[in-house]
């Protein structure tokens, strides 16, 4: 089996890459232009950026297909907006503007001096004016703007509110429980002692948008700029502050990405900085960084040609790319510095693609893949995510052994001309290890290639055999069930669901309003619609309304909903105003009047006499995290399943505004899991294919599971909630988890060390540099999140931080000891490779004066042949 795929697959490709690496040492200069102009063309796709961007909240954080997307459409088919404005019966959050209004010291807000600043707070609000007044914009009842309930019990006089007794929360049959916040009840009693909060709403006509849009502008100046309050602290909100904080984001993280690529810029040239001034690196690993840049201007800009939304979240894939690409720069300058010095550029490229080519090439296809399959996710966030940054890995996979491998041919021909890193200019040829800016060129004598990094020795000498003495495997065995029991922990402290505050950047007005309504407000929930959509239901029937009543008493019964506040029921007040209902025809003969004289009327789709559908209203208590909000849609969900069950079925559903976003609370873990369980099975059948051994294959998928268990775990205890956009970091982790531990046993089944111990040394000592490069100048690429305002960047960093961590663990400590313990598939492994490169060998076409040089340095060097890079 092993055999098989080796031949098969792992040579052909082995083989391909060498001929690439060939022509590209031969021919560089259209390999370095043509992906330069590639890049230019499609980057002009920019130009749409503005249009093609995708920002809308429900649209982007929401389920594409949600449940409560298809309830509201109902709703709007048998309740079409009014005249009569409501707010118990709006299908959308409405337009309005919103003020919290508190004491200084949180002291009683029910006083004549506070109220006299809520007051003048409200006269001044009423007062502005942009091209029309609040009073020609405002939502209307009975033709007169609607208006705060608490202002009208005190009848507009701070005086009136010492000496009014207000109960709470159903105040001569007004509902209070979203105006007054922080209440204190008098002993055994319904009336208020104190309150620490008063909200004000001010809705707006939502027919009048582009008048709406500039009154809430100019509601929002004055707030911003309004401190003339004595008695009270205000926080302010609107319908179009959520949205319009959310679009200003990513303009936090724009500066951030020069800051970015300079780090990753550093960090590259550093690491591959020698004091050799001739076998340096540095311009290699400069335009490594640049390949990946370009990458991200081909990709972004062909999806930009190609009508591609730009999501927010998209804004964090540049970050990402930078890494993987200098990853896998890495991987080949490594594989580069292991091929003999004195041989033609063309041959010394065509080993390095041999090498490098094949384990590029693994983690290029599960990345990809990874990304590919967040495509299955509902949230569009997600998907506008996967799709950008799975074609621009993509892409700088294809600049990478394109333009990047032009980059190292060029860089070669000037190592063969030992010439100066800088100048260019020709230097005379170090003897040994020299230093300095006069001399260079030296390479070890016995195997003609470049001397060892010192990281590379470490490895090698230390770290290698250090990591393979017995007690040690023991400790690492330790260690990593230490590891697991904390992330297994941690998985069970997840919470779901993206709060929507997040959306803002933490220094927005938006978060201290949210803030006091979490404090103040959260006593009672949103107030639920129950639509009974069966146009054959038959109210006038006792034995049916009897069933409804049933089910109305099982909503009421639910521990989130109010039993004190009864439900909001045209039906009962009908059936007790005394009129005859005891046949279809008395019942229907007064409903028309009735439905206009009581207030009903928006509640009953009476047309054509027939009740197409109607609603009614039950209140909610004690709504205060993303749990209760999870628990109550299901709870409502639930409870209207089983009124269809009952003897008498009442087919209803259940709807709010708000149960759009609670939506995802019901596929988040599903998707999540689903992306998971598909994306490590893909990787598995890759690995599979491209690792030629089974059994070493399932150490790399094993990896995978490894690492997500410990990023979810570790995000949890970082509070990180599960939503769409720690989704889409968990798809990262699928596909960086695969890079270190598929690097790393790719070298481990590739080498031709006899002992498993040797075996994980030689991988740890080819690899282990790279891996550290690799995972340090990724997290070089998004450290700077860690200091965005806002909550999906810095989200984005802080899994980021922990897939690179916990993925380079597992590739230098972690899988190189569980590889250990797989003697017979270290031998199995050895001997079909060895054949595979032996059959590699004699395939190969290469022109005598190239393969069998003549110098003595060739023939010292054959004994001391890298078994990779040959």
């Amino acid at each position: 089996m092993a055999k098989c795929k080796t031949d098969c697959i792992e040579r052909p490709l082995s083989l391909a890459f060498q001929k690439l690496g060939r022509v590209v040492g031969r021919y560089p200069y259209p390999f370095l232009l043509l992906p330069v102009f590639v890049a230019a063309a499609l980057g002009a796709g920019f130009i749409f950026l503005q249009e093609r961007e995708a920002n809308d909240i429900e649209d982007q954080f929401t389920p594409v297909n949600g449940p409560a997307k298809l309830e509201r459409a109902i709703v709007l088919e048998n309740f079409p907006p009014s005249e009569e404005f409501s707010q118990l019966r709006l299908t959308s959050d409405g337009t309005y503007a919103s003020l919290i209004i508190t004491g200084l010291r949180e002291e009683n807000i029910l006083t004549e001096a506070a109220f006299n600043d809520i007051l003048e707070l409200d006269r001044r609000v009423k007062n502005i004016t942009t091209g029309n007044s609040f009073e020609n914009l405002c939502s209307k009842t009975k033709g007169k703007c609607t208006s705060n309930p608490i202002l009208d019990i005190i009848n507009y006089n701070a005086t009136d509110i010492v000496s009014s007794a207000i109960t709470y929360p159903m105040n001569n049959g007004t509902f209070l429980g979203t105006s007054i916040g922080g209440v204190e009840l008098k002993p055994d009693s319904s009336e208020i002692l104190s309150a620490k909060a008063v909200r004000l709403f001010y809705f707006l006509d939502e027919e009048k948008t582009m008048e709406t849009s500039e009154w809430l502008n100019g509601f929002l100046k004055l707030l911003s700029n309004y401190t003339q309050q004595k008695m009270v602290r205000v926080s302010y909100f609107t319908s179009i502050s959520r949205q319009n904080e959310f679009e200003t984001n990513s303009d936090s993280v724009i500066p951030l990405f020069s800051v970015t690529y300079f780090l990753a810029i550093s960090v590259s040239i550093l690491s591959c900085l020698r004091l050799d001034c001739v076998r340096t690196k540095v311009w290699v690993a400069a335009f490594g960084v640049i390949s990946a840049g370009l990458a991200v201007l081909a990709s972004f800009g062909l999806l930009l040609f190609s009508g591609m939304p730009f999501a927010m979240t998209v804004a964090t894939a540049p970050f990402l790319i930078l890494g993987v690409g200098v990853d896998d720069m890495f991987i080949m300058i490594s594989c580069w510095q292991k091929t003999e010095v004195d041989k033609a550029v063309e041959v010394r490229l065509a080993e390095t693609y041999k090498e490098a080519g094949v384990s590029i090439t693994i983690t290029t296809l599960t990345d990809v893949l990874a990304f590919y399959i967040g495509l299955l996710t509902p949230f569009r966030s997600v998907q506008s995510f996967c799709m950008y940054t799975s074609t621009a890995l993509l892409f700088c996979y294809v600049f990478n052994i394109t333009f990047f491998g032009a980059c190292l041919a060029f860089n070669g021909r000037r190592e063969k001309g030992n010439r100066h890193w800088l100048t260019c200019m020709r230097l005379p040829e170090a003897s040994d290890d020299a230093k300095g800016c006069c001399v260079g060129g030296a390479y070890d004598k016995n195997t003609c290639k470049e001397f060892e990094m010192p990281m590379d020795s470490f490895f090698k000498n230390y770290y290698g055999p250090f990591l393979t003495r017995v007690w040690v495997k023991v400790l690492v065995c330790l260690i990593y069930a230490g590891y697991l029991a904390v992330s297994i922990y941690g998985c069970f402290q997840i919470q779901e669901g993206l709060d929507l505050k997040h959306l803002a950047a933490d220094s927005s007005y938006v978060g201290n309003y949210y803030d006091n309504e979490d404090e103040f407000f959260s006593d009672f929930g949103p107030n639920v619609m129950l639509v009974i959509k069966d146009e054959h239901f038959q109210y006038w029937n006792p034995i049916v309304r009897e069933s409804l009543d049933l089910c109305l008493e099982n909503f009421q019964n639910l521990t989130m909903a109010d039993s004190g506040i009864p439900p909001v029921s045209w039906l009962h007040v009908y059936v007790n105003a005394g009129f005859d209902v005891g046949s279809e025809t008395q019942f229907k003969r007064h409903l028309t009047a009735f439905l206009n004289l009581s207030g009903f009327s928006q509640d009953v789709n009476f047309t054509n006499n027939q009740i197409h559908a109607s609603r009614m209203f039950v209140q909610t208590v004690n709504i205060r995290t993303a749990i209760d909000e999870k628990n109550m849609l299901n709870a409502f969900r639930e409870a209207a399943e089983k009124c269809g069950k009952l003897q008498t079925p009442v087919d209803l559903i259940v709807y709010h505004p708000a149960f759009i976003y609670f939506d995802q609370y019901a596929v988040i873990i599903f998707n999540t899991i689903q992306n998971i369980v598909v994306a490590t099975c893909v990787m598995l059948v890759i690995s599979l294919l491209l690792i030629p051994n089974p059994l070493c294959s399932l150490w790399v998928t094993f990896a995978i599971a490894s690492v997500i268990v410990g990023v979810a775990g570790f995000m949890a205890l970082w509070d990180v909630s599960l939503d769409s956009v720690s989704m889409i970091n968990l798809v990262i982790c699928i596909g960086f988890s695969v890079d270190f531990s598929a690097h790393i046993s790719y070298a481990f089944v590739s080498s031709e060390k006899y002992s498993v111990d040797d075996k994980a040394t030689d991988a740890i000592t080819k690899l282990g540099y790279p891996i550290i490069q690799g995972a340090v100048s990724t997290i070089a690429g998004v450290v700077v999140l860690a200091a965005a305002e806002s909550y999906i960047f810095r989200t984005f960093f802080k899994i980021m931080f922990l897939v690179i961590l916990f993925g380079a663990v597992h590739g230098i400590a972690f899988i190189p000891v569980f590889l250990t313990f797989l003697g017979s598939c270290g031998q199995m492994c050895s001997n079909s490779h060895k054949e595979s490169k032996e059959n590699l060998r004699s395939d190969t076409n290469e022109p005598q004066a190239e393969t069998d040089m003549s110098n003595s340095c060739t023939r010292r060097g054959e004994a001391y042949a890298d078994p990779d890079c040959y």
